[in-house]
């Protein structure tokens, strides 16, 4: 049984963990502004995890204050509420508010956006513009000259995509009244802003323009600034070397100066988001703005010794003054943890992955899931060579960046919505369905913001919950015979659930048709999901991939952990970009180096190109030891 009474902060212990090393627990317990530096398997997020427990349990953040914490991936933001939710009483944990920057820009904006000057007000129907460099380029292509006055041709011609986005579009706080004597380039970015902001069919806002434009309205409605301060007494930040400029000119605008207590946490050895417009060094600038108090996390949770050893070198490479993390974990295999092996062709080399990933199962008793295969980018070029060599041996490799209708499958999976759905399919379904049963009325209970002491409403919602499962039971007793079947299923959920509560709860659910699509690619998940199965359990089972092993690019593994990572591809084609950003490409390599446990290997295939351009990376491995191999 969860505590609900206030504890004294003296006897708060960790719950979850055996212990927190001592600069954690200090940042646990902390009162001021900390930026903590934690390299790999650290323990990130349990941290947040237990200070927000702390917080909460001890009544430091006082009721009716919450704790926001702000991560820049759904998958992440949702692991965090799932542990602050093991961790508190239900009545505690509702007052911690885990979401994405994009979704709480994006709420701002929801709320307020309408309270902007005519220049800046988007229209309330506004969808969400994927920007990419093509958009940009074509814009300054098409645009024509500037005014005589402000510039020429030739001007425009000059501004590059990358500084067009960066530096002129999005570098500052919007000004209210316009650019006054504007550059070519300012002028350029005004007419791009006119354009996006009155499309014909309503406004088209990027992510980071969503971000701009909150900070605008919290600038010019200072009550509702006053009022978010006052909302939340504690601020989490989360993968804080990712963070932009427009995120922090966002978070400096709402908290600087205010009695609000910031953890930011990070690692500036795996800064591999600088060309989505991430910023140089965040933590130097919130340690200025803020005087947030540097510490350090030496610990190693994730990664055996031998490997911790290996990271260190390539850490080094990054830091200079990077500190040697000390493993917690113990070796559990008998051999080399780290090797390169190089193939002949792809037909050899996909083969030989699969028979090892078979044998390493049977000889130390892995899953499927305990394996990951990693490549740099493009996961749909691989993936007919190997998924073919692991069918052959009865294993499923799972494409997790193939979009399933317009959504990429990794990221419907973190998704509210199909998780909604497996749960209460999990629930309808199970023979023995007591976890599913506990775990379904937190999340309803917390959906519906229903207080844990309403039992006439919590009771009428597990009455609710019992009829729409025994009603499924009835409807759907065997796997679904077509794809029409499971969408339907989905929006008998949706139903179920009520739409004006999903969009109520989840920011991302509120604007064009960011919900529909999602309700649409997890019908058509559910779907593929089905084929081969016999009952609901291996459905929901495939759905979620539970017995498969992943295939993924490098952003996609960041945040994630496996025995063994499987890098697919060390050469100079895959890594083209190497040369432009060493420093990001380096950072890219170390963050899929320590996805790994007790093993990781990296494949090359001449067949695919040569690896003279990325040959630091080779140099790295090699100082650390790594031993270099022909496979045939």
């Amino acid at each position: 049984m969860l505590q609900r009474r206030r504890m004294d902060p003296e006897r708060w212990e960790p719950s979850g963990v055996k212990a927190l090393e001592k600069n954690a627990l200090i940042v646990v317990k902390s009162d001021d502004n900390r930026s903590v530096i934690a390299g790999p398997g650290a323990g990130k997020t349990e941290l947040l995890a237990q200070r927000a427990s702390y917080l909460l349990q001890t009544g430091i953040a006082k009721a009716p204050q919450r704790i926001l914490a702000i991560s820049f991936k759904r998958d992440a933001a949702l692991n965090l509420g799932k542990r602050v939710d093991l961790r508190c009483h239900g009545d505690l944990a509702n007052r911690f508010d885990s979401m994405t920057f994009d979704a709480f820009a994006k709420g701002l904006l929801d709320r307020f956006g309408q309270t902007l000057p005519d220049r800046w007000r988007p229209t309330p129907n506004y969808d969400i513009l994927e920007t990419k460099d093509a958009i940009f380029r074509g814009f300054l292509r098409d645009i024509g000259a500037p005014p005589e006055e402000i510039g020429t041709r030739w001007d425009i011609e000059e501004i590059t995509v990358k500084a067009f986005e960066r530096h002129h579009l999005l570098g500052s706080p919007l000004p209210v009244e316009g650019w006054p004597n504007p550059t070519p380039a300012q002028w350029a970015a005004d007419r791009f802003w006119t354009s996006a902001l009155r499309s014909r069919n309503g406004s088209l806002l990027s992510f980071a323009m969503i971000g701009r434009l909150a900070e605008l309205v919290l600038r010019l409605n200072p009550e509702a600034r006053d009022a978010l301060k006052l909302t939340y007494s504690h601020l989490f930040m989360d993968e804080f070397q990712d963070t932009t400029q427009i995120q922090y000119d966002l978070v400096k605008r709402i908290f600087l100066g205010s009695d609000t207590v910031i953890t930011a946490v990070g690692d500036n050895k795996q800064q591999i988001m600088r060309w989505a417009l991430a910023m140089d060094d965040p933590f130097a600038a919130f340690e200025a703005d803020f005087g947030a108090t540097r510490t350090p996390l030496f610990n190693n949770y994730r990664s055996s010794p031998e490997l911790v050893r290996i990271q260190h070198v390539l850490a080094q490479a990054l830091d200079g003054a990077s500190s040697e993390p000390v493993s917690q974990s113990m070796s559990t295999i008998s051999d080399d943890c780290c090797a390169v092996w190089d193939f002949t062709t792809t037909k050899a080399e996909a083969i030989y992955l699969a028979k090892f990933v078979r044998a390493e199962m049977e000889k130390y008793s892995l899953k499927p899931r305990d394996f990951c295969l990693i490549v740099r980018q493009l996961a749909d070029n691989y993936m007919p060579a190997l998924g073919a060599a692991f069918a052959t041996e009865s294993l499923v490799l799972r494409n997790e960046a193939a979009k399933v209708g317009a959504v990429m499958l990794q990221e419907l999976l973190a998704e509210e919505l199909p998780n909604l759905v497996v749960q209460l399919l999990r629930l309808a379904t199970a023979e023995r369905a007591g976890k599913h049963w506990s775990e379904c009325q937190r999340t309803h209970a917390r959906l519906r913001g229903m207080p844990h002491d309403d039992e006439k409403a919590l009771n009428k919602m597990r009455n609710d919950i019992d009829a729409f499962c025994q009603k499924f039971q009835e409807n759907h007793p065997f796997v679904p015979s077509s794809a029409a079947d499971c969408a339907g299923i989905v929006d008998a959920i949706v139903t179920f659930i009520e739409k004006d509560t999903l969009i109520a709860a989840y920011p991302a659910y509120r604007q064009g048709d960011w919900l529909a699509k999602v309700i649409e690619a997890t019908g058509l998940h559910l779907w593929e999901s089905c084929a081969g199965q016999a009952n609901w359990a291996g459905v929901l089972d495939t759905f979620e991939g539970l017995h498969a092993v992943p295939l993924m690019t490098i952003h996609k593994s960041k945040g994630l952990e496996y025995h063994t990572v499987i890098f697919v591809g060390l050469d100079d084609d895959a890594w083209w970009s190497y040369t432009k950003d060493t420093v990001e490409g380096t950072a890219g390599f170390f963050v899929a180096f320590t996805r790994a446990k007790q093993r990781v290997v990296f494949t090359y295939c001449a067949a695919r190109g040569q690896r003279k351009k990325i040959g630091a990376l080779y140099g790295l491995l090699a100082a650390a030891g790594v031993v270099t191999s022909t496979v045939t």
